[in-house]
């Protein structure tokens, strides 16, 4: 059943109907639809909402409302709470471990825990990042490959909260020579924020390894522009006057 917790906010499992257009031209019908949204209050007036998957696990983005809105315009379904609190604990304590596992070097052993995580939810960021550094530390840059296919389409993967393991992972890209993947992923980053001056300057370092000289330069100088005392931004720069690459 959903709850109210021991500060008096709301965490459930509610649904609503909205109407969907299906098909196109003289096909084209309305028809009701259900979304299902795992639902947790976290203060006074705001509750935040996140999609189910099929396997019943949050996922994706996270919208907020009013709890005004979800009392008066969403579904209670207690039934659910339970399945959904029971799968993104599994998902919690399976990632966790990978965890565990990967910083004392059993990759195959993380990889297995990080395969469990993503089996409910394959667009868990932790998870996804983790089973991509087991990979890259095994050089299976094909199954690696893969990975960070996913992980580039998932926004969340570029946020705050991940920063470590974000940093971690185009380390190890470039590390493992796989430059394209380090630059696409770099420029990926800076789509969704350009005020970083330490993703211009680690773009710059993939760009370097592949001698885009002129490119590498240019994001040095927006590294440079964003913050002028970059000690490693500006070593780089002065190298690539002094050998004549720019």
């Amino acid at each position: 059943m959903n709850k109210i917790t021991t500060d008096g906010l709301i965490e459930g499992v509610f649904s609503i109907e909205r109407m969907a257009k299906i098909g196109t031209g003289t096909t084209a019908r309305r028809v009701k639809q259900t979304a299902t949204y795992y639902a947790r209050q976290v203060d006074e007036d705001i509750v935040q909402l996140q999609g189910l998957n099929n396997k019943n696990v949050p996922f994706g983005e996270v919208v907020d409302i009013t709890k005004e809105e979800l009392l008066s315009d969403y579904l209670p379904m207690p039934q659910l709470y339970n399945e959904v609190i029971g799968n993104l604990r599994k998902v919690q304590k399976s990632v966790a471990r990978g965890d565990k596992f990967r910083k004392r070097g059993e990759n195959f052993t993380a990889e297995y825990e990080y395969a469990n995580a993503l089996n409910l939810d394959e667009q868990n960021v932790r998870a996804n990042f983790g089973i991509g550094l087991c990979l890259l530390a095994r050089d299976e840059k094909e199954k690696a490959q893969k990975v960070f296919d996913r992980i580039i389409k998932i926004e969340s993967a570029f946020e705050d909260e991940h920063k470590h393991l974000f940093n971690e992972y185009g380390i190890a890209l470039r590390k493992k020579k796989l430059l394209g993947q380090a630059v696409d992923y770099y420029k990926r980053a800076l789509e969704l924020t350009q005020e970083d001056e330490n993703l211009w300057y680690n773009l710059a370092r993939a760009q370097f390894e592949r001698e885009e000289w002129a490119k590498c330069s240019e994001a040095l100088n927006k590294c440079l522009a964003l913050k002028s005392d970059h000690v490693e931004g500006k070593k780089m720069l002065v190298y690539l006057a002094k050998k004549g690459l720019v």
